[in-house]
């Protein structure tokens, strides 16, 4: 999760996530040096004095500031492309979560479970246990299994959301009348959280996501003991 002052992405536990990062530190270091080599330029221009009146035309420089930014534009073209594609491949899901947004709640059904489902509502403040942190903490945490392609269905009940959890890689809206997916899997366990990203109301800001990543064999006993109650 996020930690004051934090000026980088967060820690990744997916592994589209490790792309994304590895796509965000090459555009920006793509981005460091043109900034770089045009300051270089603006300065030299600002400090030398030598001035060329005549020069009609110059096709060497010409031919360079046009085919440059093509290749430039290539190599941030090509990684992106590759990651979109990856975004949007679903290989055999082991799960299938369906999360539908309310005003101001998530409700999660277990589609591969006959009725798995919950609502997951906010924590209030003095509810809180030590260690808990503030409008991040859930009532029901969303337990999935970790080490395994799960993909989420996505919709809304009254307005439009946006189920967000940014160590996973994972931003999808959530639009009324409408099914979205997204696969996510965690390489590792642990809590992860999010928050809805899309305006919804007065209360936008107290819809958070908290995902708790278990072994498999942990998450059958975890299913199994939500039906027996």
């Amino acid at each position: 999760m996020a930690t004051p002052a934090q000026l980088g992405l967060q820690n990744a536990t997916s592994p589209i996530m490790e792309e994304l990062i590895a796509f965000h530190d090459h555009a920006l270091m793509i981005i460091f040096l043109i900034s770089s080599l045009v300051l270089y330029i603006i300065s030299l221009m600002l400090t030398t004095k030598l001035t060329h009146t005549s020069t009609m035309n110059a096709q060497e420089i010409e031919m360079i500031w046009t085919i440059l930014p093509a290749i430039i534009l290539i190599m941030i073209a090509l990684p992106s492309l590759r990651i979109l594609y990856m975004t949007d491949e679903f290989n055999k899901p082991y799960l299938t979560l369906k999360a539908i947004g309310h005003q101001w709640y998530w409700s999660y059904e277990y589609s591969d479970y006959e009725d798995l489902a919950f609502d997951s509502y906010i924590t209030p403040t003095y509810f809180l246990e030590p260690g808990e942190f503030r409008l991040l903490e859930v009532d029901n945490r969303t337990t999935l299994p970790m080490e395994a392609d799960i993909r989420m269905l996505i919709t809304s009940q009254d307005v439009l959301h946006s189920w967000a959890v940014p160590s996973l890689g994972v931003k999808t809206d959530a639009i009324p009348g409408r099914l979205n997916q997204a696969m996510l899997a965690s390489m590792r366990p642990g809590l992860f959280y999010g928050q809805c990203s899309e305006i919804c109301g007065s209360n936008h800001s107290f819809m958070p996501i908290v995902l708790e990543f278990i072994y498999f064999q942990d998450f059958e006993v975890w299913a199994s003991y939500l039906y027996i109650v």
